[in-house]
């Protein structure tokens, strides 16, 4: 197993940024990499709350994990500190036992500069899951993320 470490300062208050972890429409807007669509089937943003989250390659190309060319993914919030911290326990929806098991995400946020300073750490990737692709993916969502929230 291993971890990724991804960082983004973003130019929002950090209760603007803890809205938009916990908002299933925000989370449809920035939890999706480029190149991808996403769909939230179910969620609640609150600590013990689940969600569900579908996310499909645009093109015939992407190789998904759960079928053909989408991801699905489930999880729940395991502790919420309000604008600090949101702690996620995740799953991919697979029958690869190398993409099997459950990953921790931990989203921190930190005042920096009149704005905030966004770190996602990932532990327990499975093994079948590159970290190359696992931060490429979320640089991306963190990009859109910080795009979401500035613009109010």
């Amino acid at each position: 197993m291993s971890s990724t470490r991804i960082s983004r300062r973003v130019n929002a208050l950090r209760a603007i940024v803890y809205r938009a972890l916990l908002d299933a429409r925000a989370v449809a807007t920035w939890m999706v990499p480029t190149g991808m669509t996403s769909h939230v089937h179910a969620f609640e943003g609150r600590e013990g709350g689940t969600f569900r989250i579908s996310l499909t390659y645009e093109t015939p190309t992407g190789v998904g994990k759960t079928t053909a060319h989408t991801d699905t993914f489930h999880g729940r919030f395991v502790k919420l500190v309000p604008n600090e911290r949101a702690v996620e326990v995740v799953e991919f929806e697979t029958a690869d036992p190398a993409l099997r098991g459950e990953m921790t995400v931990t989203i921190t946020l930190a005042d920096a500069d009149g704005g905030t300073e966004v770190l996602a750490v990932h532990d327990g990737l499975p093994r079948g899951l590159p970290t190359a692709d696992n931060e490429a993916g979320w640089r991306s969502s963190l990009a859109k993320l910080a795009a979401l929230v500035e613009a109010g």
